[in-house]
């Protein structure tokens, strides 16, 4: 029997939201870039600089603050999840908290854009470590889940490891696009799983 949207659980209908809001007002952000902008020559926080895009800039940051607004319930429904064991759901609750804690950041982010220097800088450093260690924690976490698809943790355990040896071998503003769109593809895993959970 289908479930109505009415009836998703939570990560599913936030997951799903945290995908559009992010992708829609990134792209409208860059479609309004005064000039040439791409992964290999920008980090993404320059599309919300107002000294480089000073409209475009509006739908970049209000983009962070909504994504991160909508990551807060998509890390507190990951209790669907929970199981008996004490250390798997240790390391989840560890896990959601790191995840809220990274949403903040993010939110963070929106607010003091890259032209406001150090609080943007800081915000950034913070949403990224916690990003891998939330990467590390839920993936760990869910590896032990019977019912979790598994491919779905190694690819996250994956996303976590690589983007920390491209941070150390590649550098530059490729490495931050790639770790921000496979997480978010990885939100759109866990999303489609836990739906499928739901359903069983």
């Amino acid at each position: 029997m289908k479930l109505s949207f009415s009836n998703w659980p939570l990560t599913s209908i936030s997951g799903a939201l945290v995908i559009l809001s992010y992708c829609t007002f990134t792209f409208i952000s860059w479609a309004l870039y005064p000039g040439p902008l791409g992964p290999l020559t920008h980090y993404l926080s320059r599309l919300g600089d107002f000294n480089y895009s000073p409209f475009g800039a509006y739908f970049y940051n209000a983009g962070c603050i909504l994504t991160g607004l909508a990551l807060i319930p998509f890390f507190i429904g990951l209790r669907r999840w929970f199981t008996e064991g004490k250390l798997e759901r240790g390391i989840l609750i560890t896990g959601q908290l790191a995840g809220v804690c990274s949403a903040v950041a993010l939110i963070m982010i929106g607010v003091f854009s890259e032209d406001k220097g150090a609080p943007h800088i800081l915000a950034s450093g913070v949403f990224f470590e916690l990003n891998f260690l939330v990467l590390i924690l839920v993936s760990l976490a869910l590896l032990l889940h019977p019912r979790f698809m598994k491919l779905i943790a190694l690819y996250g355990l994956v996303v976590a490891i690589s983007s920390l040896v491209f941070a150390f071998t590649l550098g530059g503003a490729i490495v931050e696009w790639y770790t921000v769109f496979a997480s978010l593809a990885y939100v759109g895993f866990l999303s489609f799983d836990t739906l499928k959970l739901a359903k069983t």
